[in-house]
């Protein structure tokens, strides 16, 4: 970039700053105002910022940006809560996904009849991961129930690295003419290191940093000032580990933050502050970046069956599966509609699809890239105007009622008149 591009960029941050709190809780949100910012100062308007989607820069962007939000989102769950409340993200994940995947397929099949199998595979796998940081107006309200803002929490941190695997096979699959046993044994095994090696690196590595620093934090070796580059250590050396031993980098960042922040307890809290205010730096850079070189490929090339897809990929395709996997829990009715409209499309998804342009050879690759960035694109639009009405309705409609409380309100109730909120918050 250059000067001029940095001014643009620099005076964009500084008046998101200045009126940030004005935003919080309205229908604009930072990913939503910073995209069509990159789209304005992309090669597609005004031409400030010169990004190319093969440019090696903006993929590096993503993955720190992920990585670091994985962990900062982890280290803020309280883990003796989710212990009591894992029920909500389990489910989610080890049923709902599934089936949102093999319902993407279906899909993806019915309305791209020209494309494979694998093909659909690797688009339901790609835009399978949610991204609560287009949620943020959710995690942070606490009118929200805290069982509730953690089980997306969770959700989300884990099924990136989750999908993962899922997308390199799938996209493997897609590009080769055939698949041998070997190859089939091979991919298996990839598969299994994922996701039990990652697991491993991110929990040692969370639990050994959480030692040093409360004891050098007792001792008073550790100042203030180090306690952000601490964080930024250990998400990244978590992450680093893990991909040194063949795991899943980003479930190795999301378990590490979940084990550092409940085994550290809240003694630095500006740790925590510093990881965030960075991770939302980055947050934002990487969707001003997404506006420049990935929203104008999509606009230029939309037609009704993309659209129709993103429709269904963050409606029913998630909605149902969390319907689905929700079943027998006792929860409300608003409760699980409320969950499985919170499953935003965003950094994971931007990520997944830019290494399988970059690395496989698929025939309807570029289709594929068109319609994982239209459903993102109006996952920005959609979930960002919604979660802060629809967190506060919620948030209302809850207050005082346990989430497992027998009720049968109507889902639209959730952005409908509610009652007065009372003093206390039981949540």
């Amino acid at each position: 970039m250059d000067a001029l591009a940095v001014v643009a960029v620099a005076i964009a941050f500084l008046g998101f700053g200045l009126v940030s709190r004005k935003l919080e809780g309205s229908l604009l949100t930072g990913p939503m105002l910073f995209a069509t910012l990159g789209f304005l100062f992309g090669p597609a308007v005004f031409g400030l910022v010169p990004v190319g989607i093969t440019n090696a820069t903006f993929h590096t962007l993503a993955e720190i940006t992920l990585i670091l939000v994985l962990f900062s989102d982890a280290a803020s769950i309280d883990l003796k809560q989710l212990g009591k409340d894992h029920n909500l993200p389990l489910r989610m994940l080890l049923f709902g996904m599934p089936l949102t995947i093999a319902l993407g397929i279906a899909a993806a099949l019915m309305l791209f009849p020209g494309w494979s199998f694998w093909e659909a595979a690797v688009l339901a796998a790609v835009l399978t991961p949610t991204d609560a940081a287009l949620g943020q107006a959710v995690i942070a309200n606490q009118k929200v129930p805290l069982r509730i803002r953690q089980a997306i929490n969770v959700e989300s941190g884990l099924n990136d690295g989750i999908a993962l695997p899922f997308v390199l096979i799938f996209a493997s699959l897609a590009s080769a003419s055939a698949v041998s046993a070997a190859d089939a044994t091979q991919w298996i095994a990839f598969g299994a290191k994922q996701v039990v090696l990652g697991p491993l690196a991110g929990i040692a590595v969370g639990y050994i940093g959480a030692k040093l620093v409360a004891r050098c934090f007792e001792l008073g070796w550790l100042a203030e000032w180090a306690e952000g580059i601490i964080a930024l250590a250990l998400a990244f050396a978590a992450f680093a580990l893990a991909e040194l031993v063949h795991g899943n980098g980003f479930i190795a960042a999301f378990l590490a933050g979940l084990v550092f922040g409940n085994a550290l307890g809240h003694r630095c809290a500006l740790l925590y502050e510093f990881a965030e205010t960075e991770g939302q730096f980055l947050v934002l850079l990487t969707f001003l970046l997404f506006g420049c070189a990935m929203v104008p490929m999509a606009l230029f090339d939309l037609d009704i069956r993309t659209i129709f897809f993103a429709v269904l990929s963050l409606t029913v395709l998630r909605m149902l599966p969390v319907q689905l996997s929700l079943l027998g829990t006792g929860v409300r009715p608003v409760t699980s509609a409320f969950l499985g409209w919170f499953g935003p499309r965003g950094l994971a998804s931007v990520l997944f699809i830019l290494l399988v342009v970059e690395q496989a050879e698929i025939v309807h690759r570029d289709e594929i890239f068109i319609v994982t960035i239209t459903t993102v694109m109006l996952s920005i639009l959609l979930h960002g105007m919604s979660a802060g009405p629809a967190a506060k309705r919620y948030g209302e409609m809850t207050r005082g009622m346990g989430d497992c409380e027998e009720n049968q309100p109507v889902i639209s109730a959730m952005f409908s008149q509610a009652p007065e909120p009372r003093s206390d918050n039981t949540g």
